[in-house]
């Protein structure tokens, strides 16, 4: 499943944030390539394991899983994808390579999160890995709910055609198709909302979801 959400060849879309089980089924339900469970304790959107234990259980298979962490990911996440509830490492903190490679090394697909104004310029791995560029969020980690530049995106990705690319920060059911054509002519590889699908923090707004899966189609 993880190769198809991050092929080029088309935009996926995560919704990220989720907290309830109802939620959860409902994405599944209506064909969102992914949603990510946030297991960031000062998130307003924090789940903790038990919780997204009951949350992913149902929905296996159906729908990627990913698990969103902030320098706690070690033991967690792989305990955490042992334990079937998620599919998916996304590290949004000061992780390093060598935090990469960890999950990498027991064939772990890992999304890295970071600021645009801090785009990676080392080598990336080639495989089981993409790159979300967020908007930068000063001394956080993320969750502005503003945009960034997204032309700085555009020419990391038309440099790197081989990095699958996320798009976050700000993105809603209005401005979508724009962040979308704003790669051309390379595409990104997956849009990443939280906010912009929310009716509050943890909670989602199927008519913002459903007009985001038309703007990605």
């Amino acid at each position: 499943m993880f190769p198809e959400f991050i092929s080029t060849d088309h935009t996926s879309l995560k919704i990220c944030g989720v907290t309830t089980r109802r939620d959860a089924n409902q994405l599944a339900e209506l064909g969102v390539s992914a949603l990510g469970l946030n297991f960031w304790p000062s998130s307003k959107r924090y789940c903790t394991p038990e919780k997204a234990s009951v949350i992913a259980s149902h929905i296996a298979g159906h729908i990627i899983r990913v698990g969103v962490f902030v320098n706690n990911s070690r033991p967690l996440a792989a305990d955490l994808v042992d334990e079937c509830v998620i599919d998916v490492v996304q590290l949004h903190g000061d992780e390093n390579e060598d935090d990469i490679a960890y999950f990498l090394r027991q064939n772990i697909p890992v999304i890295r999160a970071v600021p645009a104004n801090a785009l990676p310029t080392h080598a990336l791995p080639a495989k089981n890995f993409a790159l979300l560029i967020d908007t930068p969020a000063g001394g956080d980690y993320g969750g502005t709910g503003k945009t960034f530049d997204w032309s700085l995106a555009r020419e990391f990705a038309l440099a790197h055609p081989s990095v699958p690319v996320i798009l976050a920060g700000g993105i809603r059911p209005e401005n979508a198709r724009d962040a979308i054509e704003a790669l051309q002519p390379a595409r990104p590889a997956a849009l990443d909302v939280a906010s912009g699908a929310e009716l509050s923090p943890g909670l989602k707004d199927f008519d913002k979801v459903k007009a985001l899966i038309e703007a990605v189609s």
